[in-house]
């Protein structure tokens, strides 16, 4: 099953550069999630590229923030900022980041609005998405 995750633009430009190995939430997804779709929030509102996910690691917020900043990408006061009040923390380990070379639309996935933080990609969303970009080619 697919996501289509709103994070922030200074961390999707992070995800897409390969820098940032970890995409941190606060809650888990209740399906089981194989692919991200990156809806780059802020300025950019579109959607630009998607990655596979490699494992989720829940832990309390110390012992992800031991996985270290350069990874993580995200500065320690943010991070601390992000998990206030948190007793576990998920990191969602990142793999075969893939960069769309034309952003896309919500439409194109069948959403109306930004999730606030992730949605689930419906099958019939997906396949009608697939035909839209065969028909771009």
């Amino acid at each position: 099953m697919k996501v289509l995750m709103s994070i922030r633009t200074e961390y999707t430009n992070k995800i897409l550069d390969k820098i940032k190995l970890y995409e941190l939430r606060k809650k888990p997804f209740n399906e089981n999630v194989d692919t991200v779709i990156i809806y780059s929030s802020g300025k950019v509102k579109k959607v630009v590229g998607e990655f596979k996910i490699d494992e989720i690691i829940k832990d309390s917020p110390d012992n992800i923030w031991n996985l270290g900043e350069e990874v993580l990408g995200i500065n320690k006061k943010s991070f601390y900022e992000y998990f206030k009040n948190s007793e576990f923390a998920y990191a969602i380990k990142i793999k075969d980041v893939i960069k769309y070379d034309i952003p896309k639309d919500l439409s194109d996935f069948g959403i109306k609005k930004a999730p606030q933080s992730f949605c689930y990609i419906k099958e019939d969303d997906k396949r009608r998405w697939i035909r839209k970009i065969k028909k771009e080619q």
